[in-house]
């Protein structure tokens, strides 16, 4: 604590420095009011809520006023700090100038115990203040919609946007949205996704980040599941969000409410765009995209091809989007995968496998089926989930996860195997349910929810064909895969849904059991999921 104050200073003023501090004016106002309020005690509480003790001494005439008030010993002191006449010490500091910023000032300020790194900006200027943005992106994001935004902007507008599950690929094309609907007003941004959950998340995304950055008021419209839209006539601007099943169906019997749809869209953004080589994708593009050369397609996807190694069937999706592709690169960084997971975007995950050499041996029709098929014929689905010895198997790996973690999925083989499994768990006092595409869509939104919450006891979510994507439950940091698949794709995805990292809400660490039927063909590495694809769209 200094040896006096500047309250001490302040406290020594007398009557008439203090109202000239306060102001003649305002004394004159304030003792009209109330005489009481010009006392020296309140005119030095006035002054000091009306001026900082920076400030006062930072001004020169303020100064000048105060300083003539110090002892003599503690004028000495100051006079002898600031290099001025010891003799005359009160007229030498009352006669000084003193340059804002100086080290004079500083010396000063020490003086009386006041900081002086909160004045040292420039006269005039005000101290930096961050602002922090409620619906912003990191710096990979950014990157990537910067790229994405050249493409769109193009005289030909399409581009595959291929970033890695809990990389943010639904926020960065929400900016991208958000840019179309600006640019093109009025207009209609039109969504497209094949399940409810993933209409649900780009709809609620929409909605937040527009109340935001939106320059406008417009509609939103669900055409998903019950929901229906207007008549054509009354949508002209606005963000529309179409389940892939419905709107097909919809253009198959009505051409024109599609033909004039298009005529109204600036963009179509194709959630999960692997998909997009499907005849259903197809037929819907073809009809929207020729009405007007103008209109963008922006496809999302962590696996931007359809099979493992089938280079033609992959190679039409590169086709459909001209082999233009944003695939998020990282300097430095051999996969980016590893720089997300370093700066903790993704969680540190363990991909452990259980070889399973059980089960009847194939038949030679079975492995004929085996080789030619996309995935594993439902026959064979069938007969590992009503194998005892890989159920037990399973069950016993999942509670030992639900020791380590609270939130855990297990992908099973069919729907009558997550039945099995979920009824398992509860036997041994897990807590545990199951959802599958004949879940009501109540009862599916019921039990998502409780999975959802953040309570503390283990939670297993038993599935069958609804989780792989679209389902946002960052506090999932297990998942069981005890359903093989030849799809590097529906690998990929299920692994995905575990490995939101710390800074978007997820976990320091996941846990990835792969269920390994050793006679069966499978994967265990994500970075295979995310480079396999690069050959067809550089050919």
């Amino acid at each position: 604590m200094p040896d006096l104050s500047f309250q001490d200073l302040l406290s020594r003023a007398d009557d008439e420095t203090l109202q000239d501090l306060v102001g003649p004016r305002a004394v004159a106002v304030l003792s009209a009011l109330d005489e009481r309020s010009t006392s020296p005690p309140e005119l030095r509480r006035i002054c000091l809520e009306l001026h900082s003790p920076l400030e006062l001494l930072r001004d020169k005439s303020s100064r000048s006023a105060l300083l003539q008030f110090l002892p003599l010993r503690h004028a000495q002191e100051l006079a002898q700090i600031l290099s001025v006449d010891v003799e005359r010490p009160l007229q030498s500091l009352v006669d000084l100038k003193i340059r804002k910023g100086s080290n004079s000032e500083d010396l000063l300020l020490e003086y009386f115990g006041l900081s002086p790194t909160a004045v040292n900006e420039a006269p005039g200027t005000i101290a930096p203040e961050t602002i922090s943005p409620q619906y912003g992106l990191f710096s990979h994001q950014r990157d990537a919609l910067k790229r994405v935004l050249e493409h769109l902007r193009s005289q030909k507008p399409t581009v595959l946007l291929h970033m890695p599950t809990g990389a943010g690929k639904t926020r960065t094309a929400i900016h991208a949205v958000a840019d179309s609907l600006q640019r093109h007003s009025p207009g209609i941004v039109l969504w497209l996704a094949y399940s409810e959950e993933l209409c649900e998340q780009s709809t609620s995304d929409f909605a937040n980040a527009w109340n935001l950055m939106g320059d406008r008021e417009l509609e939103v419209y669900r055409f998903w599941g019950s929901n229906q839209v207007p008549s054509i006539d009354s949508i002209r601007d606005g963000f529309m969000v179409a389940g892939l099943s419905k709107l097909y169906q919809r253009a198959l019997r009505d051409g024109d409410f599609i033909a004039r749809l298009a005529d109204r869209t600036s963009l179509v953004v194709l959630d999960e765009a692997h998909q997009a080589t499907a005849p259903s994708y197809q037929y819907l593009l073809e009809t929207i995209l020729s009405r007007k050369s103008t209109t963008g397609l922006l496809g999302l996807t962590a696996t931007p091809g359809r099979t493992w190694n089938d280079p033609e069937v992959d190679a039409e999706l590169a086709k459909l989007f001209a082999k233009q592709k944003v695939t998020l690169t990282v300097a430095g960084y051999e996969s980016p995968l590893d720089y997300l997971t370093e700066e903790g975007y993704l969680a540190r995950t363990s991909i452990t496998t259980l070889p399973y050499d059980g089960g009847k041996a194939l038949t030679n029709k079975q492995i004929r089926d085996l080789a030619e098929a996309l995935d594993l014929p439902a026959a064979l689905l069938e007969d590992l989930a009503a194998d005892t010895q890989r159920n037990l198997a399973i069950v016993s790996a999942t509670e030992n996860l639900a020791r380590r973690h609270n939130r855990i999925i297990v992908f099973a083989a069919t729907v009558s195997h997550a039945k099995l499994l979920a009824t398992a768990l509860r036997a041994r006092n897990l807590r545990a349910a199951m959802v599958s595409g004949d879940t009501s869509t109540a009862e599916r939104q019921r039990i998502l929810g409780e999975y959802r919450n953040s309570d503390s006891k283990p939670f297993v979510l038993c599935n069958f064909g609804v989780l792989t994507t679209g389902f946002d439950a960052p506090l999932t940091s297990a998942v069981v895969i005890a359903r093989p698949s030849k799809s590097l794709v529906l690998y990929s995805q299920m692994v995905g849904r575990a490995t939101r990292g710390p800074l978007v809400g997820g976990n320091e660490h996941a846990e990835v059991l792969t269920i390994v039927d050793t006679r069966l063909p499978g994967f265990a590495n994500m970075v295979d999921a995310f480079n396999n694809w690069e050959d067809v769209w550089n050919e």
